[in-house]
């Protein structure tokens, strides 16, 4: 081994023992938990294939999950693309404001769409001060308020992984395409979008992953009404003192999420991609 090779793992040590000692051992320690607390065996597992609301809980999670990653996606892509479009002075004040969301604590924005979204709030105000409806509309405390929430923390992560991938999409594709003919939205859903792909999937996996583990943001918004399955969790630990299923649903959460993340990067797109943000 060379000395360089021998510099480079010692330097590497102390990263892996802070990895071995604050992360590695508590995961052993919860998937101990979840064999063992309250008697030992499958019985917490178990419990999770019986027990309905356990399984309510992991529905909801989905019902919010869904429509939060399609809708952010969506979005994101929206302004990711016109934001490669755009002069370099005018995407450096929109990349600012893509930003700014950054700087406020995921509290002061749930209380802010709070404001907004109760029903004497700004939407409800305005719609009525309009004669477009007689009574408030229920916009909070329920999923509909925790996906607004959601889908709004979650923008900007996706527009900076759209916006990288759109950017590295080589433009004198997209001019010869034009030179040939093809109209602006032949370009687009022939060209734009295919090469898109890669990024499309980073960031939809990404949304998936965050909104599995979202907890500040459903209780708020959700007030206790949209339980989902990080709160469930949260619940279990603090109020009921069940640790074995609390841990149990934090071990199978932490395997579905491993299982997605290898599942995905098996796809030769998003492969691609990840090795083409190494080079």
């Amino acid at each position: 081994m060379s000395n360089f090779r021998k510099w480079a793992l010692a330097l590497t040590l102390p990263a892996g023992a802070l990895m071995l000692a604050f992360y590695v051992y508590p995961i052993l320690q919860v998937l101990a938990l979840s064999f063992t607390e309250p008697e030992p065996g499958l019985g917490n597992y178990a419990e999770m294939a019986t027990n309905p609301a356990i399984r309510r809980v992991l529905w909801t999670t989905i019902e919010v999950t869904v429509p939060t990653t399609l809708l952010t996606v969506a979005g994101a892509y929206a302004v990711a693309l016109a934001l490669v479009q755009m002069p370099p002075r005018r995407r450096g004040l929109a990349l600012f404001l893509v930003l700014v969301p950054f700087w406020i604590s995921v509290l002061v924005r749930a209380f802010a769409w709070i404001t907004i979204l109760r029903r004497r709030g700004v939407v409800n105000s305005g719609l009525e001060s309009l004669g477009l409806i007689e009574e408030p509309l229920s916009l909070i405390y329920n999923q509909l308020g925790v996906v607004v929430g959601m889908v709004h923390y979650m923008m900007p992560f996706a527009i900076l992984l759209l916006y990288a991938n759109l950017s590295d999409i080589d433009r004198s594709v997209i001019r010869a395409a034009r030179s040939l003919g093809a109209r602006r939205m032949a370009v687009f859903w022939r060209v734009w979008l295919p090469l898109s792909v890669p990024g499309l999937m980073i960031a939809a996996l990404f949304v998936t992953i965050f909104s599995f583990g979202f907890l500040v943001t459903p209780a708020l918004l959700g007030a206790g009404r949209v339980l989902m399955i990080a709160e469930y969790i949260s619940v279990q630990i603090t109020s009921t003192l069940n640790w074995g299923v609390a841990t149990a649903l934090s071990v199978t959460l932490l395997t579905a999420v491993g299982l997605l993340i290898f599942a995905a990067t098996r796809h030769p797109a998003l492969r691609s991609a990840l090795e083409g943000g190494r080079k």
